[in-house]
């Protein structure tokens, strides 16, 4: 459906990519990734011909529809929902309003009669006349209620508003879908949903995404920026991430004879293709696979952080007892007990709940009633959904983080930004121009510091890249203290989490288990749902 041929990309003196040769088809969703900076969404601008490349051109298929996610939550203020929904099909959309105009017309007449059955014949070709109950079928799918689908746009949350905007993108079948980030504020629940939709979509989809379980569950080729150039890989995110990390040890293993790491090679494709559930993606991998040349499996440039948390020391076996806690209209009546190692997800349809439950538990907010005790041998350290105020001064980043050191030596100080990739001149930035990622690594680098045997983690992944992200969840993986976190990543909750408390205004759930079987627990789908019943807070 789309041919890039001879692609580049060029700012001065800087290629950001070069000599780029790809087609995408239909029946295939493909996830570009990259470094921060190596041009993902620069890349889908082109594509969708929004900027112009330096040399080469783009080539859509005649006649094929191309629906974008947009990204100004703004631009529909005074449209309801519904229709901004149907604005997707901007055609359908046109000649729904053409002909209402005419009907509207005091005086009309026999010209206009013609004119409007031909439009009710392009519009019934369209489906038009199903296009407002399948525009209220996407929504209420991505968590818009039937209530809010004629209120006006500017009457709904940010988050709403996203859902929306997101809804416009999926309706009406269009033939290339094409989407920058299109999990971002939506609850995994939601994004689950999302997912499954892409599977069963049997257009095509072009979609960066900073979510690996999304990326794994719908995509069937990844294209990946990489040392200036554009290259595709069949499979999903954790094929192509484990065969570059395997790439990389073999690389760095030059005694191993070639039939050797050919072997090791094909023994981890078989074990890959074995592996796959959806026949999406299991159908356009095995195509690939067959055809894939051993030698094009290269090692990636991408550094990661080294994110190591160590304990000052072990926890005793009290942690911390949660009584009655309770601050309105967020929650009430929270009891709990943590025990030694536990890695709690602690969950909310609304994440200001779990945010006001962090800021109850670091001290920052008085509860209205309740308790907390904390044992006498924990050190706890905490990051917040919001670190604004942590970097309102013009410190350097060494002196920034020498704040939180005992130790003040510059080298110990660069030690630690240098694990978070703040290396030589890097160090000495000032704080407060710092992009929202960056500050989240210097945050990071705070709590390695403090040496934690206990973890508060409100949203800890928020802008970070895929390479952190991967560094921080294998981290919390092998720490061996003890931790309460939120996340939107589905993968990071499912691989690190072993309990789960759902909080809400009426109470709690809690279920030592992982994160996918306490979502199908049909058993106590009417208690969560319990939890929230007379809330009023935006979503």
């Amino acid at each position: 459906m789309i041919t890039v041929s001879d692609l580049s990309l060029r700012f001065g003196k800087r290629v950001l990519f070069d000599e780029v040769n790809l087609k995408f088809t239909t029946n295939n969703c493909y996830g570009i990734i990259g470094a921060n900076g190596a041009g993902k969404s620069t890349f889908l601008k082109i594509l969708t011909g929004e900027i112009e490349s330096t040399t080469g051109h783009v080539s859509v298929e005649p006649g094929k529809r191309m629906a974008v996610l947009k990204q100004d939550h703004f631009e529909y203020d005074e449209h309801p929902v519904i229709h901004t929904v149907m604005m997707g099909h901007k055609e359908m959309y046109t000649i729904m309003q053409e002909k209402d105009e005419l009907y509207l017309k005091p005086d009309f007449n026999e010209e206009d009669g013609i004119k409007a059955s031909e439009l009710e014949e392009k519009f019934a070709e369209m489906n038009g006349w199903m296009a407002e109950s399948e525009a209220g079928e996407v929504l209420s799918g991505l968590g818009i209620p039937t209530s809010k689908h004629h209120m006006l746009m500017k009457d709904l949350s940010n988050t709403e508003k996203v859902r929306v905007l997101l809804a416009q993108t999926l309706f009406g079948n269009p033939d290339i879908l094409v989407m920058d980030e299109p999990t971002n504020d939506l609850d995994i629940e939601t994004v689950n949903w999302l997912e499954n939709f892409i599977l069963n979509f049997p257009n095509l989809v072009i979609v960066v995404s900073h979510d690996r379980h999304f990326l794994d569950a719908v995509c069937t080729q990844i294209v990946d920026i990489d040392f200036s150039k554009i290259s595709l890989f069949g499979g999903n995110y954790a094929f192509w991430y484990e065969s570059s990390q395997l790439a990389l040890r073999q690389q760095q293993n030059q005694n191993k004879k070639a039939e050797e790491r050919k072997k090791e090679l094909q023994e981890f494709i078989a074990r890959f293709s074995a592996n796959v559930k959806k026949s999406k993606q299991a159908t356009s991998r095995k195509k690939m696979l067959e055809n894939l040349n051993l030698e094009e499996i290269k090692p990636s440039s991408r550094k990661y952080p080294a994110i190591i948390f160590v304990q000052e020391r072990e926890a005793g076996d009290q942690v911390l007892n949660v009584s009655q806690l309770t601050l309105e209209p967020y929650f009430r009546d929270i009891s709990f007990n943590l025990t030694k190692g536990d890695k709690v997800f602690l969950y909310s349809q609304h994440g200001i709940i779990t945010s006001k439950f962090y800021e109850v538990l670091n001290g920052d907010i008085e509860p209205d009633s309740g308790s907390i005790e904390w044992g006498v041998t924990i050190n706890q350290a905490y990051l917040p959904n919001d670190n604004e105020k942590y970097f309102k001064s013009d410190l350097s980043l060494v002196d920034w983080l020498r704040q939180y050191s005992e130790e003040k030596d510059e080298t110990f100080i660069r030690g630690f930004l240098g694990k978070m990739l703040f290396s030589g001149d890097e160090a000495l930035k000032q704080c407060n121009v710092l992009s929202g990622g960056e500050k989240v690594r210097c945050m990071i680098s705070r709590l390695m510091l403090a040496n934690p045997n206990m973890l508060l983690l409100d949203e800890p992944l928020n802008h970070l890249d895929l390479e952190s992200i991967i560094a921080f969840n294998n981290s919390l993986k092998d720490y061996k203290g003890t931790a309460i976190f939120t996340s939107h990543d589905h993968k990071f909750v499912q691989t690190i989490a072993n309990r789960i408390i759902e909080i809400g205004p009426n109470g709690l759930v809690d279920k030592r288990t992982e994160f996918d079987t306490y979502i199908e627990d049909s058993s106590i789908e009417e208690r969560r749902k319990e939890l929230y019943l007379g809330l009023t807070l935006e979503t």
